[in-house]
């Protein structure tokens, strides 16, 4: 399962302008996005002929399929080091595998490769690494030496975290590409709170506030309000007068005029005031490029600690906000959504996306859950504290096969959900 986490701070990074579970056999694609989707912003025009309005588009959907393909493309790549990892990992220690394959269901293609079916399958949901532990057609014996089951600890533990590892070299080696072709990004704060996107109908909109507004000041908080102080003003006040100084974009690039405003925010289900807009930090990114490969490296381990560090931090929060956050779990289809928009507003932010994406599947796949490589690694750990003495069969194979079912309801009901909240989707309905 791929869990992403893109905070107010990655998504600037982006756009300057999530995690794989498993056990040693499957993994699953979602991902966290505590953002709304990226929205291409919509103006009025006046009627253009057919033709012309036909030989318009067609640049814009050539450009956004082949977004869309980057998006993918970079999806897909991540989920083959992740099982490349657990695939390689058995390799070195001799362990019988049976199946690699990138997808769930029906094999869209297939060939085998001495003992191992390789197979590229129909539903997007992560892949997984196929063991001939339970296979009574393998022609393996239940003792087989080197059946991954029967392996001690260690090799069990190299097997189930080699995944993990996989991904986390990879984040790493993108960033380093990234310092060495394209620069690191280097963030720079400014004041206010900027809003990137105001939900037609809000709160937010009624009192007149713009995609692209800074919010200045705010009546009891510190001169240049922070994201956090901002929400948290906001949820406190339902219903109640929110006055607001903004700055606003005037009519030359860089001119920018104050504008007064007062927001009431709604009353949610909860209790709490909300607005209807989405809020990140004002930053201005620049890119830093290196003078030698001694340079990037140092940019680069700068980077990754950075972007690890914010990945962790978000998955934390979270976990502990989790009745708020759940709502914004959503699977590859939103992904991709993210990745294309990505792809459309600068190729550069793929490398941030690709890394921050590896370091999401890093961080879900740690947690010790059942369907996921932590919770294939507790069982392996909890088997060890018990003096090597197994867990029964049947005790393990219950607890995966409900985590399994489990992450595939929720998978396929998210990649419902994500298609119909797309777009172009809502258009048509």
């Amino acid at each position: 399962m791929i869990t992403t986490h893109l905070s107010p701070t990655l998504k600037h990074r982006f756009l300057s302008p999530l995690h794989s579970t498993s056990q040693s056999h499957h993994h699953y694609l979602l991902v966290h996005l505590p953002l709304p989707l990226p929205r291409r912003h919509r103006h009025r025009h006046l009627a253009k002929p057919a033709a012309a309005v036909a030989a318009a588009a067609a640049p814009d959907l050539l450009a956004s399929v082949e977004s869309v393909a980057s998006a993918a493309s970079v999806l897909a790549a991540i989920v083959l080091v992740h099982e490349s990892g657990h695939f390689l990992a058995a390799a070195s220690r001799g362990i019988h595998v049976s199946q690699f394959s990138i997808g769930f269901g029906p094999a869209l293609a297939r060939f085998r490769l001495g003992p191992v079916e390789y197979a590229l399958r129909a539903i997007p949901l992560g892949g997984y690494v196929g063991f001939p532990d339970d296979d009574p057609e393998s022609g393996f014996a239940p003792d087989d030496p080197d059946l991954l089951r029967n392996r001690p600890v260690p090799d069990r533990l190299l097997v189930v975290s080699a995944g993990v590892a996989a991904n986390l070299a990879f984040a790493f080696l993108i960033v380093y590409a990234q310092a060495l072709t394209v620069g690191v990004p280097v963030q720079a704060q400014l004041p206010g709170v900027l809003v990137p996107e105001v939900l037609p109908g809000s709160a937010a909109a009624r009192a007149g506030l713009l995609p692209g507004d800074i919010i200045l000041a705010v009546p009891g908080a510190a001169p240049d309000p922070s994201v956090p102080v901002l929400v948290d003003l906001i949820k406190a006040s339902p219903s109640k007068k929110v006055p607001l100084t903004v700055s606003r974009a005037g009519p030359g690039a860089v001119d920018r005029r104050s504008v007064e405003l007062t927001v009431v925010p709604d009353t949610s289900a909860d209790g709490m005031g909300r607005i209807g807009v989405q809020l990140s930090p004002n930053v201005m990114v620049t890119r830093v490029r290196p003078k030698n490969l001694a340079d990037a490296t140092v940019l680069a381990v700068r980077e990754f600690t950075l972007l690890t560090g914010t990945v962790f931090d978000g998955l934390r929060q979270t976990l502990l906000n989790f009745s708020q956050s759940a709502e914004k779990v959503s699977g590859p289809v939103a992904i991709i959504a993210v990745g294309a928009e990505v792809a459309r507003s600068s190729a550069d932010g793929l490398f941030q996306f690709a890394a921050v994406i590896n370091l999401n599947l890093a961080a879900i796949n740690l947690l010790p859950l059942p369907a996921l490589d932590g919770g294939t690694l507790a069982l392996i750990l909890l088997e060890a504290a018990r003096g090597g003495r197994k867990i029964p069969r049947e005790v393990e194979q219950g607890i995966m096969s409900s985590g399994i079912l489990v992450v595939l309801m929720v998978g396929m009901f998210l990649i419902v959900r994500d298609t119909l909240n797309l777009d172009f989707i809502k258009e048509m309905l």
